[in-house]
């Protein structure tokens, strides 16, 4: 690798050689500028497709023997997915809230007129399509077919239909 020193009018003042020396002992001033020279014969973007990188791997039994993992510390400190009561109280927290959820979505009959109001957006009313559980995301969802194109799509996530509308509706 070459640097090259250039001065605010793009004069070449000098070449920045020694390997020793301080950025200070050149002749460096505001508004100047470094060009570097890269003769390792590496191609714009040739590191950027990670795809082309070997990586190690390493299987489950293998990695599970290992004693200096962040698995293993989980394990031994009982954190996480390895902490029993607490994952256990999550599921009930989890099971409330769905309960509560539906109960909530139950009161809310198919066919009945709407006003949706999120932050940032204008009101937007419409007609509830769907009431239920989805499969993009957990807990009940609303299904809404707006009276103009204000939506995201047709009434179908993903590939499932939920309800029939149009596009954007």
């Amino acid at each position: 690798m070459e640097l090259e020193l250039y001065g605010v009018d793009d004069k070449f003042y000098s070449k920045l050689d020694q390997e020793d020396a301080l950025l200070g002992s050149y002749p460096v001033d505001d508004g100047c500028r470094i060009h570097v020279i890269d003769h390792s014969g590496a191609r714009l973007g040739e590191y950027e497709d990670v795809s082309r990188v070997e990586k190690y791997t390493i299987s489950q039994e293998a990695y599970d023997q290992r004693q200096d993992t962040v698995r293993s510390f989980l394990k031994r400190s009982k954190l996480g997915r390895y902490n029993e009561e607490e994952r256990a109280q999550q599921e009930a927290e989890a099971a409330q809230r769905l309960a509560e959820e539906k109960a909530q979505a139950s009161s809310i009959p198919v066919g009945s007129r709407c006003e949706v109001r999120a932050a940032g957006q204008s009101p937007r009313r419409g007609t509830v399509m769907y009431v239920g559980l989805t499969d993009f995301k957990p807990g009940y969802w609303i299904g809404v077919r707006y009276d103009e194109p204000l939506g995201k799509n047709d009434g179908s996530v993903n590939g499932k239909r939920y309800f029939e509308c149009q596009a954007k509706y």
